[in-house]
């Protein structure tokens, strides 16, 4: 109950917008320094680097809410066209993670479109990837049709499916072909399209692993939970899966020991490692996620 009373605490301050303004001045406060590597394209960088040099690769995001003019939106997307020539120039092993609503899906949708082409043209010519982050039920089905627009022209983009929506393994079987991200889900939805019970919601979590991998396509299983990952190591060993066709997902700064571990094992590990001063609501989400989360946020405030 308390857990419950907690998440729907900290998601309803991820959308607070006075909050957000706020935390932009502030700065890498209360905690967030833990989690998110700097403010700039050269902090995400070194910041890559070194997880590089122990083993692990990479996806960056330049974080961003409520972008909600033309303006704000070409910049967002412009700084995503810097960060993919600062990876290709660094040499490090990394790919761009992205938001559609910081390139201006809620603007208009024709910018956004033009936005990511322009995003994933640049991916091309350094032969790098870009996923589409999934954000909140309001904009699934926005976010799926410009995806199917945009795999008409590029192969070098994919997105992620949250494992708590009812229409997660439709989505899936939809979506065969293309590399996803599966995620149980972080945001807070109705129980009229997302189911509320955890053990269901990891139940589900399973199935469309497994229904994605049958379907021999690319997974990035995005957990933190040692019981899943054994499960999917196990189920990959049973049905003869490559190690090459998937991938282990983690949050920069959560158990870094079994990140290395994992890699060590021979298995793709890679970090998501969220960068920029718009950090606020990304923070309040992982705070969302576990009550842990905010023990580990204390830490970071005492320990400086």
């Amino acid at each position: 109950m308390m857990e419950m009373i907690l998440r729907n605490f900290f998601l309803f301050l991820s959308q607070n917008k006075l909050l957000n303004k706020s935390a932009k001045k502030y700065g890498l406060k209360l905690g967030a320094k833990q989690v998110i590597a700097g403010e700039t394209i050269e902090d995400a960088i070194e910041t890559v680097r070194k997880l590089n040099d122990k083993g692990l690769i990479c996806t960056v995001d330049h974080l961003g809410e409520f972008v909600f003019n033309r303006e704000e939106a070409i910049e967002s997307a412009d700084y995503c066209v810097r960060t993919l020539e600062a990876i290709a120039a660094s040499g490090v092993n990394c790919n761009l993670s992205l938001k559609l609503t910081s390139l201006g899906l809620d603007v208009d949708r024709n910018l956004c479109r033009d936005n990511m082409r322009k995003i994933l043209a640049t991916a091309e010519k350094h032969n790098n990837f870009v996923r589409i982050d999934m954000e909140d039920y309001a904009h699934l089905d926005a976010t799926l049709d410009l995806l199917n627009e945009l795999r008409r022209e590029y192969s070098n983009v994919g997105t992620a499916v949250q494992a708590y929506l009812y229409r997660a393994e439709r989505d899936v079987e939809n979506l065969k072909g293309t590399s996803i991200r599966l995620i149980k889900g972080a945001y807070k939805e109705s129980h009229k399209v997302a189911i509320q019970d955890k053990n269901e919601i990891d139940e589900n979590y399973m199935k469309i692993i497994k229904q994605h991998l049958l379907n021999g396509s690319y997974a990035a299983v995005a957990s933190h939970d040692h019981n899943v990952i054994e499960k999917v190591k196990q189920f990959a060993k049973e049905n003869n899966i490559p190690k090459s066709q998937f991938e282990f997902q983690m949050l920069y700064g959560f158990r870094t020991d079994l990140q290395l571990a994992i890699a060590k094992e021979g298995y793709t590990m890679r970090i998501y490692v969220p960068f920029g001063n718009d950090w606020y609501g990304y923070f309040m989400r992982r705070l969302a996620e576990r009550p842990q989360n905010v023990a580990f946020a204390a830490r970071g405030i005492f320990n400086k």
